[in-house]
């Protein structure tokens, strides 16, 4: 596999780019993050220092993943996203003066594998999204959300479930279980927990 970094880009020779990594236009790589194999860094997407990529990661056009972020393996973060690392922002400190690094403690967004974060989506930290779930675009995330589960609105919240390939869950007639349109597998509920025949 090849790794392709556009000239426009902007990647410290301190990070480290997976094979087959592609960083796009004007998109930023900070020292001290890692890309797994085959990820794609979008135009003028952003990656802060130390974030950690799985394999197979998607950054898309714009969006900006701040330290100390960790994506499992094959995370899509859509156009715009934004995964934030300050809990309680200011500029400047009481007295006025300019806040430095040393002046607050930054904290990350955890998103597990398979997961996706939709455009314009913020995911506020500290949070965790689960495997396989889904941030609708737009969505402000503020708290946990578990895997499979799908998330819209300000503030977040769970409207329902999505499968491994991304599509909502039917409900079949048997209690507790569901079942992907595009798929067939089943899924199985249970005390708000969503796994999948197979691995429950």
């Amino acid at each position: 596999m090849t790794t392709r970094i556009v000239d426009s880009a902007d990647v410290s020779p301190e990070a480290t780019v997976g094979d087959g990594s592609s960083v796009w236009h004007l998109a930023q790589v900070r020292e001290g993050a890692v890309l797994g194999k085959g990820c794609v860094i979008g135009r003028g997407a952003y990656v802060g220092t130390g974030v950690r990529l799985g394999d197979h990661c998607k950054v898309q056009n714009y969006a900006l993943v701040y330290e100390p972020a960790e994506l499992a393996d094959g995370v899509f973060v859509g156009p715009a996203a934004v995964l934030t690392n300050d809990t309680f922002p200011r500029a400047i400190n009481p007295d006025g003066s300019l806040k430095s690094a040393s002046d607050w403690d930054a904290v990350g967004v955890t998103i597990g594998q398979g997961a996706s974060i939709g455009a314009r989506a913020v995911c506020v930290a500290p949070v965790t999204v689960g495997p396989w779930a889904t941030v609708a675009a737009g969505a402000v995330v503020t708290r946990d959300v578990p895997a499979y589960s799908l998330v819209v609105g300000v503030p977040a919240r769970q409207v329902g479930w999505v499968g491994r390939a991304g599509h909502p869950l039917e409900q079949t007639t048997t209690p507790g279980e569901w079942r992907c349109p595009t798929s067939g597998t089943l899924y199985h509920e249970h005390r708000g927990t969503l796994t999948m025949e197979g691995d429950d």
